[in-house]
């Protein structure tokens, strides 16, 4: 896991150098508004600030679609020129046009690093510590702002503090990054396999997993380009396949269905069983609730609170999942519900097909070579993983057989089922293929045989399809797509299409509504107006004696409080992927609100300069530490993770789209909001807006830790349409 660490800390620079900004223009802007003298035209003055975010919005526009079309290594090549270019220009800024421009410039940079950083990081994560790794962006932040703070500080000591060189002082870290951004990022995977380009994805997640065997990861990408259709949960037994003259443990098969991974070995058969019916998980947990994933839901749904009830059915799936997850050990010692049941084999050919440029062009005799001569689907090869490398086989734990690994991440197993339909009037059998993500349920295994809950859906790898280079085949016959699955979302108007399908409909109105409340919680125009804010608290009096003029106290507050962020930052990242999203938003938020009720008390409430500067500034310092343990960077860590591949740079678009909108309008109306209402206002209504933010946590955000991306959008597709219903009969 080393090499996406490293990657992701790299791409993090961005974000320290949005730290940095933020922190230099907040202490430079007490010098720049006196030589310009904006002190008579506060609209001016936040028009200082706020140029940068209105380029980061002008951006944001179609940074999204672009990052799709060009990649996201390219524009995070681009965030770190701009960034360059404007810290040249706030170097030079004669008047405060020029410095307006060099603003602007610098919002396109910060724009872009915000916007694709998580994107780039989730992508190239493994499951397990894409929490962590994403939580880098806010730690490098808060580290960019700290050591920014120093320097501004330093700074206000000299006679005449020269406000041109705290802000052109970005020019020397932007340097740092576009070395980074150039020699040592790789193209994301997820990418690279949108574009058919399947070796160097294979190369990029090789260095990323340090691991040769990285076949299971591949066929997820692939699949995960899929066009959204109908996803079902569906529970198995799964077992393995009788041998040729032996009796099939399952009895009666006819309703049984065989699996697939990708390589050559044993096959498996899964047994279907009725939601809720006898036999099955859901019927045996229905007294307990826990132990299956639609039993956990419902169990949690109906013995909760009425909270609970109105949960969306997103989050009650989620829930249940990782409530089966806690299962504690049953009698025998073992631990139900968290183990990985037995890796499936294949009986797949071993030809892989690998959509690069290069074997566009094969040959009729390999065409032919896919099927029997009766023109169906070959047992040997007429099923083939298209991309993946199938030289290597594992063995089975225990067994004679081979299998193979298509373990995916979080206790997920990706695998193909081929079913039989009923035979047809002309004798032939209609069969299909779809995939399946696997999850091993609670209760106790039978012998070789464990019960598993699914996600299924349309393959993206595997079509019907007809070959009419031979008319030998008049029917319909399955066999691996030619086509890459990308190609069918690259039509004109597709991707605007699929945002009105309900899983990403869904999705979207989670992270938009996530982006407005983090907003109007008031954190960033908090952070912009800092020294401002605790010099009207009086804070000068805790530092009098130092000697220190009010700027310099101001400052230095504001680096201190900074520097109090990074352990609580460290404390979230060690959280993020064990209690989770989900579980830090609902802790931290009804802390922000204390915070903000604390500030408004220490302003209403009359009492000594000292006692007030006290209370204001301890108050401040824990909304900010709360802050960026959980609203801060969970609501763009969820963003970068709910949606499909196929549209998640469109989809972040929007939601950053919306996240600097709603920051021009508090940081534009922060200064008037302070004149006309006071502190006492502001911070009232951001304790509203946190009340109703942690409401919509409660009901609405779902909990995505240890998920493979692939999984968390095909569950929003499951929960758009209601939990599927359950027999208690």
């Amino acid at each position: 896991m080393r090499g996406a660490a490293l990657v992701a800390l790299a791409a993090a620079l961005g974000n320290m150098l949005q730290g940095w900004d933020n922190a230099t223009i907040a202490g430079s802007l007490l010098y720049i508004k006196r030589e310009f003298g904006l002190e008579a035209h506060p609209a001016l003055e936040g028009l200082v600030v706020a140029t940068s975010l209105i380029g980061a919005t002008v951006v944001t526009t179609f940074s999204g679609p672009l990052s799709d079309s060009i990649g996201r290594r390219p524009m995070l090549i681009a965030s770190s020129l701009l960034y360059a270019l404007a810290g040249l220009l706030m170097l030079w800024s004669p008047t405060v046009h020029v410095l307006l421009l060099a603003r602007l410039v610098d919002g396109l940079a910060v724009g872009l690093a915000v916007t694709l950083v998580p994107v780039y990081i989730s992508e190239t994560a493994p499951p397990e510590i894409r929490g962590t790794l994403n939580t880098l962006p806010q730690f490098t932040g808060s580290g960019g702002m700290f050591l920014s703070y120093c320097m501004v500080f330093a700074m206000t000591l000299a006679p005449s503090p020269d406000w041109r060189v705290m802000l052109g002082v970005l020019f020397l870290p932007s340097l740092l990054y576009i070395a980074v951004a150039v020699l040592y990022l790789p193209e994301s995977p997820r990418w690279l396999v949108s574009k058919g380009r399947m070796r160097e994805a294979r190369v990029v997640l090789q260095m990323l997993r340090n691991r040769e065997d990285v076949d299971g990861e591949m066929a997820l990408l692939a699949e995960g380009l899929g066009s959204g259709g109908v996803t079902a949960i569906e529970e198995y037994i799964v077992g393995p396949a009788p041998v040729e003259g032996e009796d099939d443990e399952f009895g009666d098969k006819s309703g049984g269905v065989t699996l697939f991974g990708p390589e050559r070995g044993m096959s498996w058969v899964a047994q279907p069983v009725p939601l809720g019916g006898q036999g099955s998980m859901l019927g045996s947990a229905r007294q307990s609730r826990q132990g299956s994933l639609l039993g956990s839901a419902m169990g949690l749904s109906r013995m909760g609170s009425m909270l609970d009830n109105l949960q969306d059915p997103v989050v009650a799936l989620l829930g249940g999942l990782h409530e089966m997850n806690r299962v504690p050990p049953n009698a025998d010692g073992g631990v139900t519900g968290t183990t990985l049941f037995t890796n499936f084999g294949s009986v797949l050919g071993d030809h892989p097909l690998d959509w690069d440029e290069e074997n566009a062009a094969h040959s009729d005799d390999d065409d032919h070579d896919k099927f029997d001569n009766d023109g169906k689907a070959s047992a040997d090869g007429g099923l083939r993983a298209p991309l993946l490398d199938m030289r290597r086989q594992s063995s089975l734990t225990g067994g004679e057989g081979m299998a193979s690994t298509m373990g995916i991440g979080g206790g997920w197993q990706l695998a193909w089922k081929w079913t039989e339909g009923e035979a047809g009037p002309d004798g032939t059998r209609q069969s299909a293929v779809q995939r399946m993500y696997l999850h091993e349920e609670g209760g106790a295994a039978d012998g070789n045989f464990v019960h598993a809950a699914a996600l299924v859906s349309k393959s993206a790898l595997y079509t019907t399809t007809t070959n009419d280079d031979n008319l030998q085949h008049e029917h319909p016959i399955m066999g691996p797509a030619l086509v890459h699955p990308a190609t069918t979302a690259a039509k004109p108007g597709a991707l605007w299409r699929e945002l009105l399908e309900p899983g990403v409909r869904h999705a979207l109105l989670c992270g938009v509504t996530l982006q407005i409340l983090q907003q109007f919680s008031g954190i960033n125009g908090v952070l912009y107006y800092t020294p401002q804010i605790l010099d009207q608290a009086g804070v000068s009096v805790l530092l009098e004696g130092l000697g220190l003029s009010s700027d310099s106290t101001s400052i230095l507050i504001s680096g201190l409080t900074t520097l109090l962020m990074l352990p609580t930052i460290v404390i979230a990242m060690r959280l993020m992927d064990v209690s989770g999203r989900r579980s830090l938003l609902l802790w931290t938020i009804p802390v922000l609100i204390a915070s903000l009720v604390a500030l408004v008390a220490a302003d209403i409430v009359p009492m000594a300069t000292t006692a007030h500067a006290a209370i204001s500034t301890g108050s401040v310092i824990v909304y900010f530490c709360t802050f960026v343990m959980g609203f801060g960077p969970i609501p763009n860590i969820l963003c970068s993770e709910i949606f499909p591949t196929r549209v998640r740079g469109l989809c972040i678009a929007i939601c950053s789209l919306t996240f600097w909108l709603c920051d021009i309008i508090v940081t534009y109306s922060l200064p008037v909001m302070l004149n006309s209402v006071g502190l006492a206002g502001v911070f009232s209504i951001y304790a509203v807006v946190c009340c109703i933010a942690l409401v919509f946590v409660a009901l609405r955000v779902p909990e995505t830790k240890g998920l493979p991306l692939e999984v968390i959008t095909e569950f929003f597709n499951v929960g758009a349409k209601g939990l599927p219903k359950i027999d208690d009969d």
